[in-house]
């Protein structure tokens, strides 16, 4: 199988939903819905710096080996059986790097990051954060024209977010949220490494207080 877009028109913040309607188009069943671990592991894939390319390449391996041993009869119901194939394609792709990028392009207008922004700033009580998307929203334009700059900017600002949560959980909160996070992860152990392993436990318990709290991604990733 082969990705059907060229590289250039893969966009950079068109991460999530470019790599979910890949593996339901390699899956070939367009209404499955990735488990909240499954956004956890693309999460992973992007914080480690994993480009979509190889994301999508690996996915189509994945499925191809699947194929090739007539596994019909088991269908694949997760994005870690492609999870290996993933990390042998963006370790091939490393090697052929190019030494400059180019430049990413939005793949939403101003007006869509502002909405967003203020959407979000409505939904957090903590005054410090708020302050600085106050700032943000004020000189947008500029940072709508850096947006690589704009991106660490609020992935800081995010993690103040989850630190602040994590903080305002009792004990015996986090104690229970571990464990389930601990039985659903059973089905990863064993096909993932253990660096991988460690990432993708620190991003769904990231994701699962972000959600706990009623707090917003902040992420452009998640512009809609």
């Amino acid at each position: 199988m082969e990705t059907d877009k060229p590289t250039e028109q893969l966009n950079y913040f068109n991460y999530f939903t470019e790599i979910e309607e890949h593996f339901q188009k390699a899956r070939g069943t367009s209404l499955f819905l990735l488990s909240p671990l499954d956004w956890a592991l693309i999460e992973t894939w992007k914080n480690a710096g994993i480009p979509l390319e190889a994301v999508l390449r690996g996915i189509d391996t994945a499925f191809d080996k699947w194929r090739s041993k007539k596994q019909r009869g088991r269908q694949v119901n997760s994005l870690t059986y492609c999870s290996q194939a993933v990390t042998d394609e963006a370790e091939r792709m490393a090697g052929n790097a190019p030494t400059t990028k180019a430049p990413i392009e939005a793949p939403f207008t101003l007006d869509q990051l502002r909405d967003f922004l203020t959407s979000a700033r409505t939904q957090i009580n903590i005054e410090s954060v708020r302050a600085e998307l106050d700032n943000i929203l004020t000189d947008l334009e500029t940072h709508y024209a850096q947006l690589e700059s704009l991106e660490q900017i609020l992935t800081a600002l995010e993690d103040k977010m989850i630190a602040t949560a994590r903080a305002a959980l009792s004990e015996s909160d986090l104690i229970e949220a571990r464990r389930q996070l601990d039985y659903q992860l059973k089905m990863y152990r064993g096909k993932m490494t253990a660096p991988q392993l460690l990432m993708l436990e620190k991003h769904s318990l990231d994701r699962w207080l972000l959600e706990h709290q009623n707090l917003p991604r902040l992420s452009l990733f998640y512009v809609p």
